[in-house]
């Protein structure tokens, strides 16, 4: 045990969970539910393999898996196998990104009734007992808020650091500084690599000229600086994104240039990012 000088608290050492092979682990996080965080952890796994990167995805959302779902996949079946007294699970892939996920263990329409405790050490499982192999960039999809999920993950894994997602909304942004102050907290202190705005304005399909900032503008750019990091990237509102995310589908598999060349180019600025 070690004093914690600044709070007289007592702080308890946690063991860490060395992922072998495994080499960035980043979060992805926001305040609140509904701001597009699976649908961006989802796009920028598979604009890594765009780089050339071995990228995984864990879903660590255990009572609302949505990860499945985005990719396409929630009827498959991860592979599972022994190996003396320890059994190995072979994640999914799919675009060329390895994705592990409660969902995969679970009935789609069975409610995960566990405590906090509970729905940690599961996800502590997920982690430990799947086969990664070689691993550039894993994204591990944070579920809303602050809870045990994502305390026990912070304290338990090495991680490069934190992405928050917001909408430009106040009420939204409120959340995200909350999920970013839990980052920034000295028992924890996790790096902010930086903001993704999402839903930041609306084009119509026939009106290409004409912008429309439905939930307000700049909220991305003020979270950002408020924290002293940068804003990695606006993704705009575009009806086929949700509508793609329904049928598994990522927006490299459809036709708006905008949201390719942003999620590309976050994927660009996380790669070029300095230590």
């Amino acid at each position: 045990m070690e004093q914690n000088k600044e709070s007289g608290k007592v702080k308890y050492p946690f063991e860490k969970i060395q992922l072998e092979g495994v080499k960035n682990i980043i979060v992805i996080a926001s305040g609140k539910g509904g701001v597009g965080k699976s649908t961006v952890a989802a796009n920028l796994a598979v604009a890594m393999v765009r780089q050339g990167f071995n990228t995984a995805v864990v879903d660590a959302d255990i009572f609302g898996p949505s990860i499945p779902k985005m990719f396409g996949i929630e009827t498959a079946i991860p592979e599972v196998a022994a190996f003396g007294d320890k059994e190995v699970i072979f994640p999914v892939v799919k675009y060329g990104v390895k994705i592990i996920s409660i969902g995969f263990f679970i009935n789609r329409n069975q409610s995960v009734i566990w405590r906090g405790p509970m729905a940690s050490k599961v996800l502590t499982q997920l982690l430990e007992q799947t086969d990664w192999g070689e691993i550039d960039y894993m994204f591990i999809d944070f579920p809303p808020g602050t809870s045990d999920i994502q305390l026990t993950t912070v304290q338990k894994l090495n991680l490069k650091g934190a992405i928050i997602v917001t909408t430009p909304q106040e009420i939204s942004l409120n959340d995200a500084r909350k999920a970013a102050s839990m980052f920034r907290n000295p028992d924890l202190n996790v790096p902010i690599i930086g903001i993704i705005e999402n839903m930041s304005w609306f084009t119509p399909e026939k009106h290409p000229d004409e912008v429309y900032y439905v939930f307000g503008k700049g909220g991305g750019l003020k979270l950002a600086k408020e924290f002293d990091t940068v804003l990695l990237g606006q993704i705009p509102l575009v009806l086929e994104i949700g509508e793609g995310a329904e049928k598994g589908l990522t927006v490299f598999s459809l036709k708006n240039a905008t949201a390719i060349k942003t999620f590309d180019s976050i994927a660009e600025m996380i790669i070029n990012k300095p230590e």
